[in-house]
């Protein structure tokens, strides 16, 4: 996500000018409408992986509730999602992505103003951005769903799933049950899932 910093200013340019041919927003994925039902991975952090959503327990539990209660109208199917102290995921189908994304900005937009307010940070940017990730075929559903289950687990937060209260995890293991998701993890692995989006 952080890419554009280690670049020089000569790769900077030549980034730039790929993605005003290719019509593409200059320093982010673009955003694309889709007719139809899609599958969706949607990722949004805080600026400068900040852990301004993880301020506190409190935060984070209101935060989850809001994110899953934003998304269930829009959503046809949530799938799996994931909120850490600075970044959140959520995994789902939608027919319409456009309209899901302009309530998740309006979302960012609110909370930046009150945790501003919480915190006496005025002024603060507190999100970096929100992109989406189409679902290209089961795999990679699959690895995306194991990917947003792991995250807490990735980041040395908790040892297992079921220990990080703010997902979908412990609910998605008790649907399917624990062999279940151990055979799809092992046939769906992460690997290095999610690296390097913005390079052309």
């Amino acid at each position: 996500m952080y890419d554009w910093r280690k670049l020089t200013k000569i790769q900077r340019n030549q980034l730039l000018v790929y993605r005003k041919t290719q019509r593409q927003p200059w320093h982010s994925p673009p955003h694309w409408d889709f007719a139809g039902e899609v599958t969706f991975l949607i990722t949004a952090a805080c600026y400068e992986h900040a852990h301004i959503i993880g301020n506190s327990s409190e935060r984070m539990t209101a935060f989850e509730s809001e994110l899953v209660s934003k998304c269930q109208p829009l959503a046809t199917q949530l799938y799996a999602w994931c909120v850490l102290p600075n970044h959140y995921h959520i995994l789902l189908a939608t027919k319409g992505i456009t309209p899901l994304l302009a309530e998740l900005g309006k979302m960012h937009g609110r909370l930046s103003f009150l945790w501003n307010g919480e915190d006496n940070t005025r002024g603060r940017k507190v999100w970096y951005n929100c992109h989406e990730r189409a679902m290209r075929s089961d795999r990679h559903f699959w690895a995306c769903l194991n990917y947003v289950h792991h995250n807490p687990v990735h980041h040395q937060y908790v040892e297992r799933w079921q220990d990080w209260p703010f997902s979908s995890a412990a609910e998605y293991l008790e649907a399917i049950g624990r062999e279940r998701a151990l055979e799809i993890w092992k046939e769906y692995p992460v690997l290095d899932f999610g690296k390097k989006w913005d390079v052309p």
